[in-house]
């Protein structure tokens, strides 16, 4: 297991002031606000959609009743699934399938799957909600790109083990390591480090109930301060988790995979537990890697009206860096590694440990109150050009409140809160020899960041199915750099406000159209401020134009969205630094704009099987049109951005027999190729990769899957790095894809 990096002193007090706080939040509910107090603690009990979990069962005093199960209706609902496992109705309107926005029949603290894609519904503009039940049971979950493949407008471009190039309307192509422009968070805990860098290592698909993902300026109750939006992984807790569960997984290139988890409630307590431990040889040399990793949630109810959760997460990661090759070493010979790499043996390597509180208050049946704290503890270990040894101490807290009422005879929805994150880097780069040797100390400094955000939205329905959105949020956030060796000292300071206006029709149960316009943010991390810049790099920011519409029954669903983002001094690679590292620094205006379509068909019913339960035909495609460009640019005109291809589509098709069994193939075509350099000189090449999978899974104890990738062995760039002006055709910039590969799986829970 990882071994277990000290608490901060900081955020310990943070949390134990939170904790002491507790018993003074016990509030004394009056009857005209909330339904009568019971003489003891509540049955805590909730069956979720899928089947209550055994410790629930023989615990519960009573048990409330659970959210109706309705059939799969969204983009991902494709994943073969039983009437015992459904996922929930996509679309506002969805009448009495829907539970009510703001209801918790299960924890108070976290939203069951049905009740985080009815609060996600009232957002008028791009959010997906992907459950548990669209990869879990039919893929090897080790990666996002397992999670987010039919989200439209996200493209995941894999390099090596969990890393990839993420990225959401374009935001952060030209970075070329890590992530930027997209905030990542795990049960609302940031991933990202307090400067806005970001990393995948972290994240246990197999840990998660659902992933929410907000697009653009979408995410505005996680800050809104970023071009790609946010995406929050949320965790079970014991009312929704089995009380045992396990998995293995084995696939080519020597990949194993072993994950267990248990969940249950106790009276007024209930918990979730998992670990993951995994491996793999790689599909090219140099690209080992393995991890172990485990999260745990702990709630208990004070009150009827009252919960609080403690959250803790540790991950232990080590992977070998395979590297950029040339295009033609890519296609030719996918597999071979960049030969500095596998000399000066470049590894990524990271230990964190991540500790958290959330609590809960229902203070009136329209009103939540909901504020908590975190500590992130990591230690990223990555002998590369240099030999990295950073650690951050990040930490912070937040606050939220969720209003329902009527106003004058109309309905309205209040929402506003406040996000700390603050952190300080202690930045350390030694001389790398032959064998990842770690050298002397060549510069050292502390970094600190602070990041305060303040946010407000309100819907106001004009009519019962027409609402009127207008929020805004403002962020204050510093950068400060105090040198130790051979590092120059600098302080950037930025206050900036979004605004945020739009309007959500609800046309009909299972139909909505929304549009809107918002501002965002994104104020620079350490590496696009000091490299060169010395801290004069402006706060990107964007203003996008939205309209799309979503919705759906069991048999039908879509999602639409059309957008165009009009965005100033993007943080953008124009200048080669070093390899394949670029000076990221403000272009003057640029343009995004694109097309996100997702869809879900019963193409053919009753084909073998007639009655309640007919075998059907499921088609699932997500596809996904970009247009970035330099908007009249004095150095590269109307230059398409490099990075993303203008098309990019996803689609399988599915036998689903009531059974539980299925079958049938998938393709991941980018028609076209891409430009890596903003001269648009050079380019990828488009490639078209097939894949099919066989399975079972009728929502009982067992399941199982089998499932290929790219079949047909093809050679292809699965992704690149970015040059700044004019890229050289013998460059090595390109992750090849990896060949054909055969995973398989089996899952048991009681």
């Amino acid at each position: 297991m990882p071994r277990t990096v000290r608490r901060r002193a900081c955020a310990s007090k943070t949390i134990a002031l939170s904790s002491s706080l507790l018993p003074l939040l016990t509030v004394q509910v009056s009857a005209e606000e909330a339904p009568a107090k019971t003489s003891e603690l509540p049955a805590v009990v909730v069956t979720s959609p899928s089947e209550p979990n055994a410790a629930a069962k023989k615990i519960a005093k009573k048990k409330p009743t659970a959210p109706k199960a309705v059939v799969p209706t969204g983009p991902s609902a494709s994943t073969p699934v039983s009437e015992a496992n459904v996922v929930d109705n996509i679309g506002a309107g969805a009448g009495s399938q829907s539970p009510p926005v703001g209801s918790r029949s299960g924890s108070l603290t976290v939203p069951t799957t049905a009740e985080a894609r009815a609060e996600l519904d009232t957002t008028p503009g791009g959010v997906d909600l992907v459950p548990d039940t669209a990869y879990k049971a039919s893929t090897p979950s080790a990666t996002v790109k397992d999670v987010l493949d039919y989200v439209p407008g996200v493209f995941v471009q894999p390099k090596w083990g969990d890393d990839s190039r993420l990225s959401i309307r374009g935001s952060g192509l030209s970075r070329n390591y890590h992530l930027r422009c997209l905030q990542l968070y795990m049960d609302g805990i940031p991933i990202n480090t307090s400067d806005g860098f970001g990393d995948f290592q972290e994240i246990d698909p197999t840990a998660f109930r659902y992933v929410e993902v907000y697009k653009g300026a979408n995410a505005l109750r996680f800050g809104a301060n970023s071009l790609g939006g946010a995406i929050n992984f949320v965790m079970p807790t014991g009312y929704d988790a089995d009380l045992f569960g396990a998995r293995t997984d084995i696939g080519s290139f020597g990949f194993h995979k072993l994950a267990t988890s248990s969940g249950g409630v106790y009276g007024p307590a209930d918990y979730f537990i998992t670990g993951t431990w995994q491996e793999q040889d790689g599909f090219r040399d140099h690209s080992n890697g393995e991890s172990v990793r485990g999260s745990f949630n702990v709630g208990y109810r004070l009150s009827e009206y009252v919960e609080t959760r403690f959250y803790l997460n540790s991950n232990w990661v080590r992977q070998r860096i395979p590297g950029e090759v040339t295009k033609a070493s890519a296609l030719s010979s996918p597999e071979t590694a960049a030969t500095i790499n596998v000399i000066n043996d470049w590894q990524r390597n990271i230990d964190t440990v991540r500790l958290a509180n959330k609590t809960t208050i229902r203070v009136s049946d329209g009103t939540l109150v909901e504020f908590g704290a975190f500590n992130v503890d990591r230690h990223l270990m990555h002998p590369i050009f240099l030999w990295l040894d950073n650690t951050y101490d990040d930490y912070g807290g937040f606050a939220r409140i969720t209003d329902q009422r009527s106003i004058g005879g109309f309905k309205n929805q209040f929402v506003s809160g406040v996000n700390l994150v603050n952190g300080r880097i202690d930045s350390r780069y030694y001389l790398i020899g032959p064998g990842a040797a770690k050298g002397p100390l060549l510069q050292r400094s502390f970094d600190s960041s602070e990041n305060l955000s303040v946010y407000a939205e309100n819907s106001f329905y004009v009519l019962p199915d027409v609402a009127l959105v207008a929020g805004a949020q403002f962020l204050h956030a510093t950068r400060d750099r105090d040198p130790v060796l051979n590092r120059t000292a600098g302080s950037s300071e930025f206050d900036i406000w979004s605004p945020k206006g739009g309007v959500l029709w609800n046309v009909q149960p299972g139909w909505q159209i929304f549009g809107n316009v918002s501002r965002s943010a994104e104020v620079p991390s350490f590496d696009e401020n000091t490299i060169v810049t010395s801290f004069d790099t402006k706060a990107q920011r964007a203003t996008t134009y939205e309209i799309g519409t979503r919705g759906g029954n069991a048999d039908f669903n879509w999602e639409l969205s059309l957008y165009r983002a009009n965005v100033d001094n993007e943080l953008q690679c124009l200048n080669a630094f070093t390899g394949n590292f670029c000076v990221v620094v403000n272009a003057d205006k640029t343009i995004h704009q694109g097309i996100e379509a997702g869809l879900g068909a019963a193409v053919w019913k009753s084909i073998f099987e007639t009655g309640l339960r007919p075998d059907k035909l499921w088609l699932n495609a997500a596809y996904t049109f970009s247009d970035f460009r330099f908007d009249d640019d004095a150095a590269f005109g109307n230059n398409e951005l490099p990075g993303a291809p203008r098309h990019f589509l996803r689609g399988e098709l599915l036998y689903m027999h009531p059974s539980g069994l299925y079958a049938g193939p998938n393709v991941e075509w980018v028609p076209t190729a891409y430009y890596v350099d903003n001269a648009n000189t050079f380019k990828t090449e488009g490639y078209a990769i097939f894949g099919a999978k066989l399975g079972f899974d009728n929502g009982g104890p067992w399941s199982a899957y089998i499932e290929g990738r790219n079949l047909a062995d093809q050679a292809y760039i699965a992704s690149t790095s970015i040059v700044g002006n004019v890229a050289g055709t013998d460059q090595a910039l390109f992750n090849p894809g990896n060949g054909r590969a055969v995973y398989a799986g089996v899952q048991y829970k009681w």
